[in-house]
């Protein structure tokens, strides 16, 4: 009984084109090159039968999986594990600007444990969306569900599957509307044991790129 998560960054927005650091600002909806996207993922996944399709609450994330959740006629479901990263007081900054704030270089060599100013670590990212998963995946036993959420939780989490440190999750490539799938297999041995495998990382053949 193999249950399969399909991670999904959302699709473009304005702050992406603008280089600003998103985070949890609200009101960040996605801009005409990005319904494109969604619409896109949304054709290729037409097919696959999807048991649910959760989001993060951010909207930029909502509008995403709403467009692959009505081609289903499934709701969107809401879950708060799934967030952005938490970046405080650098929400919807200038990365330029932020490049000579002094916590700039700690935070790209040490994302660990090393928090946004006012915001998250990437250690506390990384558990919180890993729990979030564990949780979908228990309720969606030898089904296909698709996940929308962020760039960041999405690389952390895949850093945790393929035995990556976290200080090196940022080598991970993940586009907007690209996917990411990851299988969880049970154990020969041991049934109600999953084992988490890499299926495909990255994958934006549906946008043509």
């Amino acid at each position: 009984m193999t249950t399969t998560l399909l991670l999904i960054r959302h699709a473009s927005n304005d702050l992406l084109k603008e280089h600003r650091m998103g985070g949890r600002m609200p009101g960040v909806h996605l801009n005409e090159q990005g319904r494109a996207e969604a619409a896109a993922l949304a054709d290729r996944l037409a097919r696959t039968d999807l048991a649910a399709v959760y989001s993060s609450p951010m909207e930029r994330a909502q509008e995403t999986a709403r467009c692959i959740a009505d081609r289903h006629g499934l709701e969107v479901r809401i879950h708060p594990g799934l967030h952005e990263v938490d970046c405080g007081q650098w929400s919807g900054q200038p990365t330029d600007r932020l490049r000579e704030d002094p916590y700039w270089l700690p935070l790209r060599i040490y994302p660990a444990w090393v928090p946004f100013p006012g915001g998250e670590t990437s250690w506390q990212v990384q558990v919180r969306f890993l729990a979030a998963l564990e949780e979908i995946r228990a309720a969606h036993p030898d089904q296909t569900v698709a996940v929308v959420s962020h760039a960041d939780p999405i690389r952390l989490a895949v850093a945790h599957y393929i035995g990556l440190p976290i200080d090196l999750f940022r080598r991970l490539s993940v586009s907007p509307a690209s996917l990411t799938v990851v299988a969880f297999d049970p154990l020969p041995q041991a049934p109600h044991i999953t084992r988490p495998r890499l299926v495909c990382l990255n994958d934006t053949a549906h946008l043509g790129m």
